[in-house]
Order: structure tokens, then C-alpha cells, then sequence
């Protein structure tokens, strides 16, 4: 196994960017961005040995800070934070105080804002665990940044084994009470892009998701059973997407309110053998098929669009302030956050 950086380029303000590779014995490979955490590439063989891409990303910091990119922003491989996912209206309230946080996506707070931790530097650290090679990216959100209460001081440690398993650990500590909701929206196209998400198959072991109107919760919790959102059996995307306008983007139930590390699914693509098995502590996963991933040019070639990656998304579930019922997501001085999740590779 090895790790190793080299520089990545240069924030629009000048700040100096870092690229972290980190690879095992068998020829999988994940390159780590200081800026946003990002995670731009995950390299696996498929069951004839051919490496390819599975994760949408760039070769190059600029096309990340591209304006086109940005103006419609699709997180490639980001952290993200302060709260991932939709807040309504951006509105919420602790202990009886409110706040309210930048409306950016329609009537709502989405994944942190107008600058969220996507978009902001890290400071990396390599760190040296038995058996493994990674990075601790860390990060200091301070008070009232995008209208959140409290310091926080947030790091995210990625890993790669020779299990082939990618770990991510979050931690996040405050001074006031605050919320936080940490993701990695990397998006798995296992085909290395040469085609579509809607021959993917996924599997899920939840049996329930949270109703939601305009992609924000109602507080309602159903079962998938006999809908277009049962994947408790292996099933390809695109089986049951055109009864959806927009594609899947939702939050699946994984009845792990104790913080268990537990198997949430598995994604998988036929042809080539290709497979992500995910494993996680938070208590939701949401799944977002892609719909409003731009098609972009990228030296010259056009890549990406509609469907061209799946997101598989661990974490708390959207408006969870304003639902007395949902897990909480609320931190507080001396409590320690912290949210581990698994992507296992593998070939059938």
C-alpha cells in the first residue's frame, strides 16, 4: 500500500491546493482533494482486470471551480456540511432559539449553503494506522458561518486497506449548541462513465423511507414495499425511474437509531462485475440518481449529464430539526460527534 500528494493548483484566492493518492495491493486507487475533501477519483479493476474510473470527478482543480460547474453545482465527491441535505425554508430552531440559513435551492437550505464545506480548503494530514494508508483532512467552521451557531471543528479521515475497503470517520466537536449532518456525495458510475447509472443494480436492506413533498420531509415514515422505492430485493435503476420525473432522491430508512456500523446496500453492475457494497453508522441513506448533474465540456469533450452517477449518501435525514421524530442532529458543547462510513469494492 502507498500514499502520496502532490500539488492539485490554486483557489481563486490564492490558496494552494494538495492532491492525496492512496493506493493498496490490488490496484485500487483514490485521489483525495484538499478542497472540499473531494474525492475526484476512485480507480478499481473490473472482473477482467481493467482499471477504470467509477467515481465522477476531474483531473483538474479548475474545472472544479469552474463557473458553469458551480452556477449548477452537483458536489461531485465533496464533503459535505455543515447540514447535508434540505433544511425548509432554511429555517430551524435549538432550544428555543431560531436560526435561519441561506435559501439555494428554491424555497430551501441545501448541503450548507451558499459556500458550504465543498467548497472550502482543508488542512491534510497523513496519518499512519496498521494496515492501512490515509488522510485527515480537517476543517474550522466558525460561528454564524452560513448562519450556524457555534465554532466547529470538523475533520474527516479517509482510509484505503487491502480489503479494498474506503472508510470515512467524521468527527466534529462545538462550543454551542449546533446541528450537523456530514455526507460524502460521491457519485458511482461503474461502467467508468462509458454509459448510463440505469443498468446499475442496487439492493438495500431498508424497508422504509421518509415521505417527503418537494423533496422535504412530512415526518411521515412508509414502507417501500409495493413502490417504485423497494430495492429490499436487487433491482436495476431504471426498472421503476419513469414513474419518477425526476429520478430517485431519497431518503431510505436503515432503523439504526443506535449508531451501529451496518450494512446499508449494495450497488452493482453486471457487465463488467463490478461492485460497491456500503456499509455505515448513520441511520439513513439518501440515493440520487443524478437528474440535474450538468453535461459538461471537458477539454473539449462532453462528459457527464442526466443519470451519469448514482450518489449513495449516508446520513441523518433531511429537515431533521423540524421533526421531533427523526433522529437528532443536534450537537452540543462536550459531546463528541462522530459517523463512520464503508465502500467496499469488489467483482462478481
Amino acid at each position: 500500500m502507498n500514499i502520496s500528494s502532490r500539488p492539485f493548483g490554486t483557489t481563486k484566492d490564492g490558496r494552494e491546493v494538495q492532491l492525496f493518492v492512496l493506493s493498496n495491493d490490488n490496484c485500487i486507487t483514490v485521489k483525495i482533494s484538499s478542497y472540499g475533501c473531494i474525492i475526484t477519483a476512485i480507480e478499481t479493476p473490473d472482473k477482467n482486470g481493467h482499471v477504470d474510473n467509477i467515481a465522477c470527478g476531474f483531473e483538474k482543480l479548475d474545472d472544479y471551480l469552474n463557473d458553469y460547474y458551480q452556477r449548477n453545482y452537483p458536489y461531485f465527491g465533496s464533503i459535505i456540511g455543515r447540514y447535508a441535505n434540505r433544511i425548509a425554508k432554511g429555517k430551524y430552531s435549538i432550544d428555543g432559539i431560531a436560526y435561519a440559513g441561506a435559501i439555494n435551492n428554491g424555497e430551501n437550505h441545501l448541503h450548507g449553503g451558499l459556500i458550504g464545506f465543498d467548497r472550502r480548503v482543508w488542512t491534510p494530514e497523513i496519518v499512519e494506522i496498521p494496515g492501512k494508508v490515509g488522510v485527515k483532512m480537517s476543517y474550522f467552521s466558525p460561528d454564524k458561518e452560513e448562519g450556524y451557531p457555534g465554532n466547529l471543528k470538523v475533520s474527516c479521515t479517509c482510509t484505503l486497506d487491502n480489503e479494498n475497503k474506503l472508510t470515512l470517520f467524521y468527527e466534529a466537536e462545538t462550543d454551542q449548541p449546533t446541528i450537523v449532518n456530514l455526507t460524502n456525495h460521491t457519485y458511482f458510475n461503474l461502467t467508468g462513465g462509458k454509459e448510463n447509472i440505469l443498468q446499475h443494480e442496487l439492493q438495500l436492506t431498508a424497508k422504509k423511507i421518509t415521505e417527503s413533498k418537494d423533496l422535504i420531509p412530512t415526518g411521515t415514515i412508509l414502507p417501500v414495499e409495493a413502490t417504485p422505492f423497494d430495492f429490499t430485493e436487487n433491482k436495476k435503476l431504471g426498472r421503476d425511474i419513469s414513474s419518477l420525473a425526476e429520478g430517485y432522491d431519497q431518503n431510505f430508512v436503515l432503523d439504526n437509531e443506535a449508531g451501529q456500523l451496518v450494512e446499508a446496500g449494495c450497488l452493482s453492475e453486471a457487465t463488467n462485475g463490478r461492485q460497491v457494497r456500503v456499509y455505515t453508522t448513520q441511520p439513513g441513506m439518501q440515493v440520487y440518481t443524478g437528474y440535474w448533474i450538468p453535461e459538461l465540456i471537458i477539454d473539449g469533450v462532453k462528459k457527464f449529464g442526466s443519470y451519469s452517477g448514482v450518489a449513495l449518501e449516508t446520513q441523518h435525514y433531511a429537515d431533521s430539526p423540524n421533526h421531533d421524530n427523526f433522529p437528532s442532529t443536534v450537537l452540543r458543547p462536550g459531546e463528541n460527534y462522530e459517523q463512520t462510513t464503508v465502500y467496499q469494492f469488489s467483482t462478481k
